[in-house]
């Protein structure tokens, strides 16, 4: 149970770094930070499998990055369901996959040790 916190927990936080970073997320405070976290936990775990298989010739002719793709798509689709997380553009949602990718990486790792 504490692994799903710490996911959830370095999820919030890599989407408020990437909130604070880029001009085109938004997140209006830590609750909904906390409720986007969920929330794309659970489309990652359950819509982007689904995705992933369906473009697989997609990633193989890209060489894996049509994979960023399929994040930005799930983090859009993220802030369609959570009122105040905003992404406005696709832009944003690439750039704000690579930030969450990496910040929420970094923490997982620290939480692990």
């Amino acid at each position: 149970m504490t692994h799903f916190f710490a996911k959830v927990f370095s999820t919030m936080v890599a989407l408020l770094v990437a909130a604070y970073l880029l001009p085109g997320i938004t997140v209006t405070g830590i609750w909904t930070g906390f409720f986007a976290a969920i929330v794309l936990g659970f489309v990652n775990g359950f819509i982007r499998p689904i995705f992933t298989i369906l473009t697989i010739p997609f990633t193989i002719l890209t060489f894996g990055l049509f994979l960023l793709v399929i994040n930005a798509i799930m983090i859009s689709l993220t802030s369609v369901l959570v009122p105040g997380f905003i992404v406005n553009g696709f832009l944003s949602a690439i750039l704000a996959s690579i930030i969450i990718s990496f910040v929420s990486s970094i923490l997982h790792s620290m939480f692990e040790e």
